[in-house]
């Protein structure tokens, strides 16, 4: 069929506008994609059999979304009767339409530009969160952007497309012919088919073709991806992971969250064990945890960095009980807390922080109570965010937020106290700054002192946050201009922090325990970039403990299980964190994941689950970040499945749950 014939078949006279808006989408997802393209190129493993399949299976993907974006227009013009064509309400919801619909695709390529420069994604699940806390985001861009330079963008952009539609005379032909039904009907159905068929039988995942995952993300298209996101924030191990027997996986998982001198409990599926330590020496002194937002390894000076952004916490090593090799479960700050509280792989999906049926969890703020601990959340802004207030609250903690108004359930229980505007000397979009909400921990630690009663406080910065803004006059790097100043005011923040507690008579009994949610980045050319989870993690001012480095390979969650070894506490357990002073050297490992992947790293090597039931072993050349493919160990393979197969039975059978 000559091409002329075809294109009218598929676009009448009355689809003009149709073919107009969907030639416009498709040549700017083109230009986008090239643009990121160009923007990553370092990471790309570029041939040009993988550059063609790479914008081949984009433009894929875009004839789904657009397919999907059409579906009212299409339906609209095929049913409005020809008499109508042109007349007022024609012309006023055709061009409503035309405005509104390039107005969507052009500000939505506006968000993925800044969304790729965050996270060199397209939009996951991160961009449905953010879709959900519309204050937190939206004061977060019009700080970190010149928010009316760029809606007035996108305005201007969306008026000169569509006046080269207009000049093109796509209204006027959409307007004046004479296109009956049957003339409708086979572009219509056309269309239509194409979404019936993206919507029942194209996932995203279908994207991911290559072992470079940069050249994965280019294939997608960021609104596919986001509403891919929006339906499957969480996954059902069984159905996408490789699996054994449960009880096979539970036996394995006994053995390998116990170490020396535990008990393991008989029963089948739980990794229930009694740690015991020397009870007699055991001491209570206050914990004080500062959770720190995106704070990589590489910002440090005692891995390398030469931009001297963390002099007091590289000067805090040389005091504190460092560990070196210390790894990130996950990419976002929910992830981390999942980690720390609960003392859990990572699960597949969102984190647990955000799941339903997340309350009355056995967690270390447990072992605390257990030890007549009370136990404090802390948070800059609005602990509503993430759902950072339901967790901690529902799990026995109180709450000291920058709370605008909403409240914690009854059910609950948990004690709230706000950040006063008194006590506020600077704000941002995520919140108050690290200075004043640790003057706000050191008010909390007085009164709890006077009660003679241990505390454990975990406070949440958020300071080395996009848009990167701090009181001025505190560092030598203008506020607002760059992640190092963040970063840099961030540890300013911890160092004003301690010399003021030191006044404190609370202060010799007081552990601070100094450790990164996250890194500052995950992204990387491969399924898991294992240097993207390498955080700092210490122990300072340590009752009767030397200073010392630690450099075996350690996991975030066993670094309160450490703590409590220190501390000589023996209590019962259903953690998988270890006291890493018991483990030996084969028995060191770290679990990190994403989303969809999840990892075992045990020296240079790591095993990674992914969806479809896939595992690939690979060897981690740290020299350059690269993983290798090595073949298949099963005894590696069977050690994976059995941490996260575990921790997945556990959460969804409620068997993570305080015992009743």
């Amino acid at each position: 069929m000559p091409k002329y014939i075809l294109m009218h078949k598929l676009f009448p006279k009355r689809f003009t506008l149709l073919k107009s808006y969907i030639f416009t989408f498709l040549s700017i997802s083109f230009v986008v994609r090239l643009f990121f393209y160009i923007w990553s190129f370092n990471e790309i493993d570029f041939s040009i059999i993988s550059f063609l399949r790479t914008f081949i299976t984009g433009l894929f993907f875009d004839l789904g979304v657009i397919s999907f974006f059409t579906i009212p227009f299409v339906l609209y013009l095929l049913l409005i009767p020809k008499q109508f064509y042109g007349n007022v309400i024609d012309k006023l919801i055709i061009n409503f339409a035309y405005f509104v619909g390039v107005l969507i695709f052009v500000f939505t390529f506006f968000a993925e530009i800044t969304f790729w420069e965050e996270f060199k994604r397209r939009f996951n699940f991160i961009a449905v969160d953010y879709l959900i806390y519309t204050y937190e985001v939206i004061e977060n861009i019009n700080q970190s952007y010149p928010l009316p330079l760029l809606i007035t963008g996108v305005i201007l952009i969306t008026l000169v497309l569509i006046f080269i539609a207009k000049k093109k005379k796509s209204f006027q032909q959409t307007f004046h012919n004479e296109d009956g039904f049957k003339t409708k009907l086979i572009p219509a159905s056309f269309w239509l088919v194409i979404a019936v068929i993206f919507g029942l039988f194209i996932q995203n995942k279908s994207a991911e073709w290559s072992t470079n995952r940069y050249e994965n993300e280019l294939s997608k298209s960021g609104i596919y991806s986001f509403f891919s996101a929006f339906r499957n924030n969480e996954l059902n191990f069984n159905e996408f992971y490789k699996t054994n027997d449960i009880n096979k996986s539970f036996t394995q998982a006994k053995k390998l969250v116990a170490t020396k001198n535990d008990a393991i409990s008989k029963s089948a599926k739980t990794i229930e064990h009694f740690v015991k330590n020397t009870d007699s020496l055991a001491i209570k002194p206050n914990v004080i945890l500062i959770c720190i937002e995106s704070l990589s390894a590489n910002f440090m000076k005692t891995f390398g960095n030469t931009k001297n952004i963390t002099p007091y916490l590289d000067d805090l090593v040389g005091e504190s009980i460092f560990f070196t090799n210390t790894y990130a479960t996950g990419t976002r700050t929910i992830r981390g807390m999942e980690a720390i509280i609960l003392s859990v792989p990572p699960t597949p999906g969102r984190s647990i922080v955000k799941r339903p049926n997340n309350n009355n969890l056995f967690s270390i703020g447990e072992i605390f109570k257990q030890k007549r601990y009370s136990r404090t959340f802390f948070y800059g802004g609005d602990g509503y965010f993430d759902n950072m207030n339901q967790f901690f609250g529902g799990n026995g903690f109180d709450i000291v937020d920058r709370g605008r108004g909403f409240l914690l359930g009854d059910s609950f229980n948990a004690k709230r106290t706000n950040i006063n505007d008194n006590e506020v000397t600077f704000e941002n979009a995520w919140g108050v700054c690290d200075e004043n909400v640790y003057d706000k921990v050191i008010q909390q630690a007085d009164i709890a002192h006077k009660k003679n009663k241990p505390f454990f406080n975990f406070i949440m910065t958020t300071s080395n946050h996009r848009p990167y803004t701090y009181p001025e006059n505190k560092i030598d790097i203008p506020s607002g201009t760059s992640r190092e100043g963040a970063v840099k005011y961030t540890d300013f923040a911890i160092k004003e922090f301690i010399t003021k507690a030191k006044l404190k008579p609370w202060f010799k009994n007081t552990v601070f325990v100094i450790m990164s949610d996250h890194c500052a980045s995950s992204a990387g050319r491969s399924e898991l970039d294992i240097a993207n989870y390498h955080i700092p993690a210490m122990l300072y001012n340590l009752p009767n403990i030397g200073t010392k480095k630690i450099n075996k390979l350690t996991s975030q969650i066993d670094i309160f299980p450490t703590l409590f070894g220190y501390l000589n506490w023996s209590y019962k357990s259903k953690l998988f964190g270890r006291d890493i002073t018991k483990i030996t050297k084969n028995q060191e490992r770290a679990l990190i994941g994403n989303y969809q992947k999840l990892g075992l790293l045990k020296a240079n090597k790591v095993l990674v689950l992914g969806t479809v039931k896939t595992a690939n072993l690979y060897n981690w050349d740290q020299k350059n970040n690269n993983l290798n493919l090595l073949g298949m160990n099963i005894s590696f393979l069977n050690e994976t499945i059995s941490y996260y197969q575990t921790a997945d039975y556990l959460f969804q059978n409620d068997l993570m749950e305080l015992d009743k």
